[in-house]
């Protein structure tokens, strides 16, 4: 009977330990949870294999899309060479077709301005499962220093982008290499038919202004490809599309392709300026009012 009562004393002095308690409970429940998931998952996969070769004709067929095609690689240039490679939207097309995989990304910890970050690729037939643990400072580094980020939505932007590239190394660690070259060299061959009926003229000029967007002009364009922008053909616009794709994702950035402090590249850097420039406000300051001219009399003919 002592004992009941110290125990309900300490319960109404102590008010702060059920909560903690409930936590507790909470996500013990949650993990159960997700384990029991995990396992019917697992379960569901052994069932109903993949038909591998139903998977790589399903890959085949999503790398004749031309929009996938574009996004579906990227280069940049490091110690004099281009690192080609699939991106991170074929990454996720050839595995949803490949099936069975459970993948993703997931911020373990957010504290003292960094997150520690997970990400997965778990083939549930195999029980084959490919991990990376990092963490991510929330810090952005420009030309003029480190920024601190607190805006939750930088954060998770920032998380986003970095996750991103893990997870695309994750999925190529668990689906075979001979079906990933295969699927590049099929987007590749995609965009060389060019994009049906839009003519060619077309798309080379969608990808100038998409370039002069980014302060890049058309001088710098011909510069790199050493002829007139006339002249180019599907190889050599597939080439830009993987340089843009990069510049998109922040993998590489201008200065690794073009010549910005060229006489050609003083349009970008004027365009940047402009950009980063406030825009100032004009002024119209008021001119002095004219005194009204004085009209002369007319003469008046007399009439005789």
């Amino acid at each position: 009977m002592t004992n009941q009562l110290q125990a309900q004393n300490t319960q109404l002095f102590n008010p702060s330990q059920q909560p903690v308690e409930q936590s507790n409970h909470m996500a013990t429940v949650e993990s159960s949870r997700a384990a029991q998931e995990v396992q019917a998952a697992m379960v569901v996969a052994q069932k109903f294999p993949r038909d591998e070769n139903r998977a790589f004709s399903k890959i085949m067929t999503s790398c004749q899309r031309l929009k996938l095609a574009e996004a579906a690689t990227y280069s940049y240039p490091r110690g004099g060479q281009q690192i080609k490679g699939p991106s991170i939207h074929l990454a996720k097309a050839m595995a949803k077709s490949w099936g069975n995989l459970d993948f993703g990304i997931r911020e373990l910890e957010n504290k003292n301005g960094e997150s520690v970050v997970e990400t997965f690729c778990w083939d549930l037939e195999s029980n084959v499962r490919e991990t990376k643990v990092f963490t991510v400072a929330h810090e952005r580094h420009t030309k003029k220093g480190t920024k601190t980020l607190t805006d939750p939505r930088d954060v998770y932007e920032l998380v986003a982008n970095m996750g991103s590239r893990r997870l695309r190394a994750c999925i190529l660690g668990i689906i075979p290499g001979d079906i990933v070259d295969s699927a590049v060299e099929k987007c590749y061959e995609t965009m060389r038919k060019g994009g049906g009926d839009k003519p060619l003229a077309d798309r080379v000029r969608e990808m100038v202004l998409w370039f002069d967007t980014k302060g890049i002009d058309k001088k710098l364009l011909e510069k790199r490809l050493r002829h007139n922008i006339e002249a180019i053909d599907e190889s050599e616009l597939v080439d830009l599309r993987m340089i843009a794709n990069s510049l998109s994702n922040g993998a590489a950035k201008r200065e690794d392709y073009f010549d910005i402090s060229s006489p050609e590249g003083g349009h970008a850097m004027a365009l940047n300026e402009e950009l980063k420039a406030p825009k100032e406000e004009q002024k119209i300051e008021p001119q002095p009012e004219q005194a009204p001219k004085e009209e002369k009399p007319k003469k008046r003919a007399l009439k005789i």
